[in-house]
């Protein structure tokens, strides 16, 4: 197509394929063919469509297995049966005792308590966001088994979390004695008491 045609108002000659079609908009100066799509492309557009269907209602098996929801939480069961939780199990107030007896368990667990309780109740026990534990008085209780049972199970509603699903037995119960040893220390910055007063 010529510009003096164009200026004419001449339409172009006819595409030498028979379904070309020129559309009647004119943009610019420009026409444009109206040229079907390969069938070829409309199939597999056609597929890609079927396919999210049939993806999206999860049907299983489709080639091989129960569904891709199964297949998942399949693989969530074999990764939990492959790398057990840690559990903390349980300890009496004898054996806690007892470490708290044995200064290579103390030590042991004053090892734990700076990777992981210092950040909220400092580093000598005096509190930060977490209360202070080195005085006499006690949010959930200040006996041995008491402690034992609030580090393990953990206070969800202030933050924190239930260590027996984090730490070995022997850290638990290590950690547990090495709290319970810091009762009566002096904190270089005590925070306030909490609780109720906890008497021997």
């Amino acid at each position: 197509m010529s510009d003096q045609d164009n200026q004419n108002g001449k339409k172009p000659r006819s595409s030498s394929a028979p379904n070309d079609k020129l559309l009647d908009h004119t943009y610019d100066g420009i026409q444009e063919y109206d040229n079907p799509m390969p069938r070829w492309w409309l199939l597999t557009f056609a597929g890609t469509i079927i396919f999210s269907v049939v993806y999206v209602i999860n049907v299983g098996p489709v080639g091989n297995g129960d569904g891709r929801i199964a297949d998942y939480e399949n693989s969530l069961k074999a990764y939990a049966a492959a790398h057990p939780a840690p559990a903390g199990g349980s300890a009496s107030a004898e054996q806690l005792n007892a470490l708290l007896a044995d200064a290579g368990s103390v030590a042991k667990g004053k090892d734990t308590y700076t990777s992981y309780c210092a950040s909220c109740h400092g580093p000598d026990g005096g509190g930060i966001i977490g209360p202070n534990l080195a005085d006499a008085y006690w949010l959930h209780g200040g006996d041995i088994a008491s402690i034992y049972k609030t580090v393990s199970q953990g206070v969800l509603a202030k933050g924190m979390p239930p260590w027996e699903k984090s730490l070995k037995p022997d850290q638990l119960q290590s950690v547990v004695a090495y709290v319970a040893s810091l009762k009566g220390s002096s904190p270089s910055n005590p925070k306030a008491p909490q609780g109720e007063l906890v008497t021997p």
